[in-house]
C-alpha cells in the first residue's frame, strides 16, 4: 500500500504540489487526472524518491521514503517500474535491450533467462519478433508497448505511468488500456496513471482523483466519479471551458512541472 499525507513540493517560486494525501491500495488501477500543469508528472518523481517533498511523508508498504539515506531509497525503488511521458526508449539499443536493461541492473538472473524474459515480455505486450529492431524504427504506439514490456521486465509491485496514451489514436489508446488491464491480471501489479485522457481513466481505472491547484479534491471509484456533482469534475470530465477550473492557475506552469 502507498500512503501519501500532506506532500508540498514548490519549483522555483511555484507551490506545485500543496498538501496532497492519498492512498493508493494494492492491486488497484489508481488513475490520476489533471490538466497541463497541474503537476501530476511531479507527483509521481516524489512518489519514487526521483524527487523530494518539501514536507510531508510517503510510505510505501509501511516504510517511510522522506528522509531516507539514497541506499534504502534504492531498495525501495526496486518495487517499482516506470513507463516515462513518450516511452524514453534507448534510441541506440534494441528493442530487446532495452526491455533487458533494467533486468541487468537489478535482478541476478543469467543472461540466458534475462533474454527469454525479455521475449517473453514483449509477446505479452503484442511485440513478438521485433527485438533486433531499433526504436527509431516503429510507431508511437508500438514504442509506448516496447517501453510498457520494460517497465515490467523486472517484476516490480507498482508500475508508475506518465501520460501513457499521450498523442496516440483512438485504436492504440484501446490496445495500450487493454494491455493495461492483461498485466493486471497476469501479475497482479498495482498501478497508477497519470493522464488527462478521460478516456482512459474510463477504461483502466478501479479509483480515479482529480488534481487542481496542488492538491487532489476529488478521489472516488471510477463510475462514481465520473457522475460526481463537484463542479471541478463536472468540468473536467465534460472538458468545458466553463467552470471553477480557469487557465489563470496554471499559466506560469510548463510541461516539465506536469
Amino acid at each position: 500500500m502507498i500512503e501519501v499525507r500532506e506532500v508540498k513540493k514548490h519549483i522555483e517560486d511555484i507551490q506545485v504540489l500543496d498538501g496532497i494525501s492519498l492512498d493508493i491500495h494494492d492491486g488497484e488501477n489508481f488513475c490520476l487526472l489533471g490538466a497541463s500543469g497541474e503537476g501530476k508528472s511531479v507527483f509521481l518523481k516524489n512518489l519514487i524518491g526521483l524527487m523530494r517533498p518539501d514536507c510531508g511523508s510517503i510510505k510505501i508498504d509501511g516504510e517511510e521514503i522522506v528522509g531516507i539515506s539514497k541506499e534504502k531509497l534504492l531498495k525501495v525503488q526496486r518495487k517499482f517500474g516506470m513507463m516515462f511521458q513518450g516511452g524514453a526508449l534507448f534510441d541506440s539499443l534494441t528493442v530487446q535491450e532495452n526491455v533487458e536493461f533494467g533486468m541487468k541492473r537489478l535482478t541476478d538472473y543469467s543472461p540466458q533467462k534475462i533474454s527469454q524474459l525479455a521475449e517473453e515480455y514483449l509477446a505479452m505486450v503484442g511485440l513478438a519478433g521485433v527485438g533486433d529492431k531499433l526504436p527509431e524504427n516503429l510507431s508511437i504506439g508500438m514504442k509506448r508497448r516496447v517501453a510498457l514490456a520494460r517497465a515490467v521486465a523486472t517484476e516490480p509491485k507498482y508500475i508508475l505511468y506518465d501520460e501513457p496514451t499521450t498523442g496516440l489514436d483512438p485504436i492504440t489508446t484501446d490496445v495500450i488500456c487493454g494491455i493495461f488491464t492483461d498485466l493486471r491480471k497476469k501479475l497482479d501489479i498495482t498501478s497508477v496513471i497519470v493522464t488527462h485522457d478521460i478516456q482512459t481513466a474510463e477504461k483502466v481505472a478501479d479509483r480515479v482523483g482529480l488534481l487542481y491547484s496542488g492538491k487532489i479534491i476529488a478521489a472516488d471509484k471510477t463510475e462514481r466519479f465520473m457522475k460526481s456533482e463537484s463542479p471541478y469534475v463536472r468540468q473536467f470530465v465534460r472538458g468545458s471551458r466553463e467552470g471553477p477550473i480557469g487557465m489563470k492557475n496554471r499559466k506560469k506552469k510548463n510541461e516539465s512541472r506536469d
